[in-house]
């Protein structure tokens, strides 16, 4: 008798335990403390256990129903643009400054995305870099060179 259940959800559901129980696990470490006077362990263990709840939830879900139809592929544009950004990202901040960087960054993690168009990446882009600026330099004071040293003539 075969086993009649989503292979995803199984998968994902045991890797939400997988994380929630390393971390629940590591932060029994620390001072666990109570709920009004809360250790550094506190908020680790709960949230672990909060993952490991919703793991058990996402692999119940799949018990009842196969998968019905094959995996879509894997979205390689996506990941390698998402990747690269971040890596992006890191290493030109000093360099190009805030806001290039930032504009850079999200004009090509929004065209990982096949929906987006070009123009729609644009616009994403610049209201996220307006945003960014807002919330970081404003509203934080953050203090990063908006142009860096490499785009100043």
């Amino acid at each position: 008798m075969a086993l009649k259940a989503s292979r995803n959800d199984l998968a994902s559901g045991a890797i939400f335990i997988a994380f929630g129980a390393y971390f629940a696990l590591e932060a029994l470490r620390y001072d666990f403390g109570t709920p009004f006077r809360m250790g550094p362990g506190f908020m680790p263990v709960v949230l672990g256990g909060i993952l490991i709840a919703l793991g058990i939830a996402v692999a119940a879900k799949g018990l009842g129903k196969p998968d019905e139809e094959a995996a879509p592929p894997w979205p390689l544009r996506g990941i390698v643009l998402v990747l690269g950004t971040i890596l992006f990202f890191a290493a030109t901040i000093r360099g190009l400054g805030f806001i290039p960087v930032v504009l850079i960054a999200a004009f090509a993690t929004a065209l990982s995305s096949s929906r987006n168009t070009w123009l729609s990446a644009l616009i994403i882009s610049a209201g996220l870099c307006v945003l960014c600026l807002l919330i970081f330099v404003v509203g934080l004071g953050m203090i990063v060179p908006l142009i860096g040293p490499w785009l100043r003539f």
